[in-house]
């Protein structure tokens, strides 16, 4: 009787013959991989895969064991570095990540989107006419967060308990009538959203606020949800950045896709400009672009209007 071929599995094959083609995206050994078992006829000794760092992965009899010497992987692109799913102790990070998506999301009622920061008053003078007066407004309307605002932020995230002075501050360092109000109308639609939202009432938020402006609000507000400071701050420059935009387009200045464009471009320039000014404390408190506050004062003097300020 001809001999017959024995048909053999891919893994087989490779295995035995030594001519035989290795499948592709071979494991790199010491991490936990096994060598291919040999035949039960091969009197052959198997061989234990080299370990990493002097440890040893050990390999008997085609059982898997991992040995506690071997080192731990890089965390995979996406994932975060303190967060890694094969630790079963590190499953829970300092703040969720869907709270800060919930945040960030236009949807959030933060009562942002009711408000330009000036830019349709300069935009009806004529000051603001295309896309490069545009960024340079976006520009100096950064500087001025960063100077006149973000010490309040970061002031009530350091120390809520004195909520009260800094709003009371606040409202004295804004003497622009219509910046204050839209501070005050902020503050408090935004305060009212977290505890509504999140069926939570602050106490050291419900004392008596004269005028919940929106920067000390804010920064107390991210310290209660436990938000990490860092992250907090390049929220607030997120906020701002994205209401300007967001404007721009109701406007028709520019288009949904170009305020896109433009929003990813400007936020290396308002990471430049939140490095340079997280330090900042309340006795530095300055106004770095005059103009800016006298075309957010002019906005009750437009004939029509489509935002508060």
């Amino acid at each position: 009787m001809a001999n017959r071929k024995r048909k053999m599995s891919p893994l087989t094959s490779a295995a035995t013959n030594k001519t035989a083609r290795p499948l592709p995206g071979p494991l790199p050994r010491g991490e936990g991989e096994t060598v291919a078992a040999p035949r039960r006829n091969d009197n052959r000794r198997l061989k234990k895969a080299p370990a990493v760092n002097g440890g040893g992965a050990g390999v008997a009899n085609g059982d898997h064991r991992v040995s506690k010497n071997t080192a731990k992987l890089p965390p995979l692109p996406g994932e975060r570095a303190w967060v890694r799913a094969d630790d079963p102790t590190n499953l829970v990070s300092p703040v969720s990540d869907w709270l800060l998506w919930q945040l960030a999301d236009s949807a959030f009622p933060t009562g942002g989107f009711a408000h330009s920061l000036g830019l349709e008053a300069a935009w009806q003078h004529g000051e603001v006419r295309n896309r490069t007066e545009l960024v340079s407004f976006i520009e100096a309307g950064l500087h001025q967060l960063g100077h006149a605002a973000l010490p309040f932020v970061t002031a009530a995230f350091d120390e809520p308990e004195k909520l009260g002075e800094f709003d009371q501050l606040c409202g004295v360092f804004t003497t622009n009538h219509v910046a204050n109000r839209a501070s005050r109308a902020q503050g408090r639609a935004f305060l009212s959203a977290v505890e509504r939202i999140f069926n939570s009432e602050f106490g050291i938020l419900n004392s008596e606020l004269s005028c919940a402006h929106y920067a000390p609000v804010f920064g107390a507000l991210m310290r209660e949800l436990a938000v990490p400071r860092q992250t907090a701050l390049r929220l607030f420059f997120f906020y701002q950045l994205r209401g300007v935009l967001a404007a721009a387009v109701r406007l028709n200045i520019i288009g949904p896709m170009e305020a896109q464009m433009l929003q990813q471009r400007a936020s290396v320039k308002a990471e430049e400009i939140l490095d340079r000014c997280q330090t900042l404390t309340l006795d530095d408190l300055a106004q770095t672009s005059p103009l800016l506050d006298l075309w957010q004062g002019a906005q009750d003097r437009l004939y029509s209007r489509l935002f508060q300020s």
